[in-house]
This record gives C-alpha cells, sequence and structure tokens, in this order.
C-alpha cells in the first residue's frame, strides 16, 4: 500500500505541478511539502520524511476535490467527481407482513399487480392488499413470492411459476451468476441472472437464461434499484416428463450380459 507521501506525491503529478506550485495552491511553504515528499536532510545523510498534520490534509482534499478515502488508503479513486454513488441501501424492506403472533409472512406479488407495486412497494396500506402466508421453513431473512412473466428465463423459470425471493440487505451481497429479483424505476419488476459490477461500475448487469435471442442482455445503475430479492425457492406449474433412464440402464445391464455370455462361450470352443 502506497504511504501518504507517495499519495499526496500522486496527487502533485496528476495536477502536473512542482513541489512549490502545489505548496502554494494550499497555503503553505514549499519547505513543508518537500520535507513531506522528500524528507529533511539528517546528519547522517538520510532523510526524514514529516508527516503532514490535518490542517495540509484538510486543504490539500478541499483545493483539489480529493477523495479523502484516497489518502488514507481506503480507496484507489483519487478524485471525488471520479467515486461512483453508490445509493444507500436499506437493510430491510420498507414494508413487511407479520402473522398475528408476529412473525413474518410472506407477500404474494401475482404479476397483474406488478405495476401497482411499482408504486406501492413502501406503502404499508398497499403491502396489505397482497395476499400473504407464513412459511416456516422460510427463515433468516425477509421474504417475498413473485409469480413470473414471460419467456426470458425459460430453460429455468417459467411463465406463471412462482419464485420466492429473499431481501438483500446489501449490495456487496449479490453474487455473481445467481437468479435475483429486481425492483426499479425504469424496468419495474424483472427475473434475471445478474452480474455484480456495483462496486467498480455502479451497474449491475442482468442477463436471461432464455437464448432465443430474444433477451438481450443489458446493464442497470445502482441509483435505479428500489428492491432486490435472491431467488432462493421456487414452485412451478410445469411437471416433468416421466424418465425411463432405469428402464435403459436394465436393458443396457442385459445386453452387457449377453455379451460377456457369449463372448466367454466361443473363447471356449
Amino acid at each position: 500500500m502506497e504511504s501518504i507521501d507517495e499519495k499526496i506525491t500522486a496527487i502533485i503529478n496528476h495536477f502536473h505541478l512542482n513541489n512549490y506550485a502545489f505548496s502554494k495552491r494550499i497555503g503553505v511553504t514549499g519547505t513543508t511539502i518537500d520535507s513531506i515528499v522528500n524528507g529533511r536532510p539528517q546528519k547522517d545523510g538520510s532523510r526524514k520524511k514529516t508527516k503532514p498534520g490535518y490542517d495540509v490534509l484538510s486543504a490539500i482534499i478541499d483545493e483539489f476535490e480529493i477523495n479523502p478515502d484516497y489518502l488514507f488508503g481506503k480507496s484507489n479513486v483519487m478524485l471525488k467527481s471520479e467515486i461512483v454513488n453508490t445509493p444507500t441501501y436499506s437493510g430491510m424492506p420498507q414494508v413487511i407482513s407479520t402473522t398475528p403472533e408476529g412473525e413474518e409472512n410472506v407477500v404474494y406479488v401475482p404479476a397483474k399487480a406488478r405495476a401497482g407495486y411499482l408504486d406501492g412497494y413502501g406503502d404499508a396500506e398497499y403491502i396489505e392488499t397482497l395476499p400473504a402466508f407464513h412459511m416456516p421453513q422460510l427463515t433468516n431473512g425477509t421474504f417475498r413470492c413473485f409469480e413470473v412473466q414471460g419467456n426470458s428465463m425459460v430453460r429455468t423459470f417459467f411463465d406463471g411459476d412462482m419464485v420466492f425471493g429473499r431481501y438483500v440487505e446489501n449490495f456487496n451481497d449479490i453474487k455473481d451468476g445467481r437468479v435475483y429479483i429486481i425492483i426499479s424505476k425504469n424496468d419495474g419488476v424483472v427475473l434475471k441472472r445478474v452480474i455484480n459490477r456495483i462496486e467498480e461500475r455502479g451497474k449491475l448487469i442482468l442477463k436471461s437464461d432464455n437464448k432465443d435471442g430474444n433477451y438481450p442482455t443489458y446493464t442497470i445503475n445502482a441509483e435505479d434499484i428500489m428492491e432486490i430479492w435472491y431467488v432462493t425457492m421456487f414452485a412451478s406449474k410445469q411437471m416433468p416428463e416421466p424418465v425411463d433412464v432405469y428402464d435403459r440402464l436394465h436393458e443396457l445391464e442385459s445386453k452387457i450380459v449377453d455379451l460377456q455370455q457369449l463372448v466367454s462361450q466361443k473363447s471356449k470352443n
């Protein structure tokens, strides 16, 4: 990790200044800056660098619009203007439903309620109009159930399926390649496989599992996101076709036995 004097040297170089010009910009002497970045000569011929004080650091931050976390080694982003403004994300949804005993319900959002949910997700009266039920096996979080609409996730989920999502408490908890329900200002309620690039670019990359070419990958800005739910379980109306794999295995085994016996008889002859 770069030291504080190396950080200040990088700032000086970024603005194409020398130590004297830099010192004038922040209201200190050239000697002060020289002692910080180059060090004061010692009797033994070495140089001892001076630690910058609060006033110097404050002046650098204010004059050059420097990200304080950059100076203190908490970020690689030098300028405030380059910081991705990730919104503060609530650790809980704005409204939850509970049983009379105080246990959390799973609120169900059918496809026909999606438009209303976009406006009413934070409205307690609206949430109370949606169906809600308690599922004891869904614990350690707040859960919501959404009806799948459309075919963008076919291969994994089908139109009319129900997906159960656990509320995501922090953007950093979003894992690449997992499926999430994203509630956003511009796109409403969508079910997508996600790649998290919020820390680097302030965006999520949203992908569909349907590969027929009608559902291109796209991005969504962090500031547009209102809620995110991680899909942990689903219920489907699509019943799988009967699998005859065991019958095929039995047939294959019998053929192998017949072949072994035929080979054995031929070797005896």
